[in-house]
């Protein structure tokens, strides 16, 4: 299995952090859409290393599939072929009042987005004119002075972000790769997110071979026991933070623990933050991450993740691990088998529908 480390997106240290991770063995770096551009650490990223390049994710909602496409198109030509565009919905606070963007069905505008940066791919490609109109977009207009024209190593592949049944399904039916929302459990996954993969392959008519499945881990990683008390509080924020939204609710009611929103959502409200971690006990960061020695967070991702994934992305959350420990994380993942995807559960009914991520 592949593993990827977010690299730090600030511009004084991007460069550093991408030389790192390469040192520390890591197949990729993926950035991520926080207190920084998510493209711009890449580009660094390509030019001091040989990593696999990733967004994880780029927000699509407010961008043109045009926008889109060229940062995805150029960084794909800079690094020699090693990028992948990673897109996620975002929440409709975010969009409203962060972004200062519209908001409205967000699977079927992420849908659309992802088909319409294809389409363009393909027009730069010089497969097929430009005639892409959608319900949010329409792309029809592309003269020779704006086509970069083919690319020396093809178009990047587009990937999904995607949590709930309909984001996910809808991922699955267009994009070239699923992005697994890290807030996750292994019962959510395979009762929840499989069934809506299988779903959307059956109704694109593609086969689990078309399409790559990008598992993510919030990681509690640590060789003593001090290292793993701090590193487990530091998940148990994060997991709060997520918990508290709304959107998330049924991540926590597949485990039998959706009474702990009301509360987490309250405390976020007023600014709680130390409250709300406090909420989120060793067994639930257990539950939604990985926790132990680098061996045994490795084996905990191969028994989540191993029958489906050939990658996966760790976070680090507000803490940073002992190199050696990232080390030995890395090489034990990069050690697991990948277990072929065989579609054994019953699809979702089509009826299944929700705005979700």
């Amino acid at each position: 299995m592949k593993i990827h480390l977010q690299v730090d997106g600030a511009p004084d240290k991007a460069a550093r952090s991408a030389r790192h991770i390469a040192e520390l063995g890591a197949d990729g770096a993926f950035s991520f859409e926080g207190q920084h551009d998510v493209f711009f650490p890449l580009l660094v990223a390509a030019a001091e290393t040989e990593l696999e390049l990733m967004t994880n994710v780029a927000i699509a909602g407010p961008r043109s599939p045009l926008h889109l496409a060229h940062a995805a198109y150029d960084l794909q030509q800079y690094s020699s072929g090693r990028f992948r565009l990673g897109l996620g919905s975002q929440i409709r606070v975010h969009i409203e009042k962060r972004y200062g963007s519209q908001w409205g069905k967000p699977a079927a505008r992420m849908a659309e987005s992802v088909t319409a940066v294809k389409a363009i791919f393909a027009t730069w490609e010089g497969q097929a004119p430009l005639e892409f109109r959608g319900e949010y977009f329409t792309h029809t207009l592309m003269p020779p002075n704006f086509n970069p024209g083919p690319s020396p190593f093809g178009p990047p592949p587009v990937l999904m972000g995607a949590l709930g049944p309909l984001m996910t399904r809808k991922a699955a039916e267009v994009a070239d790769g699923v992005l697994v929302m890290p807030f996750n459990s292994a019962r959510h996954f395979s009762e929840r997110t499989v069934p809506a993969i299988e779903d959307g392959l059956q109704r694109s008519g593609r086969t689990p071979t078309d399409l790559q499945i990008v598992a993510q881990a919030m990681v509690a990683v640590g060789s003593t026991e001090e290292q793993l008390v701090h590193a487990i509080n530091r998940v148990a924020f994060l997991i709060a933070f997520y918990a508290s939204t709304p959107n998330y609710l049924p991540v926590l009611e597949a485990e039998g623990l959706a009474h702990l929103q009301p509360r987490l959502n309250e405390l976020s409200k007023a600014g709680d933050y130390p409250g709300m971690a406090a909420l989120i006990d060793e067994d639930t960061v257990r539950v939604y991450g990985v926790v132990g020695t680098p061996e045994e967070c490795a084996a905990q991702i191969h028994e989540r993740y191993g029958s489906y994934a050939g990658d996966v992305c760790c976070y680090f959350p507000g803490y940073t691990p002992d190199p050696s420990d990232v080390a030995d994380l890395v090489g034990a993942v990069q050690r697991l088998p990948v277990r072929q995807f065989i579609p054994a559960i019953p699809q979702l009914p089509a009826s299944s529908t929700g705005d979700d991520k």
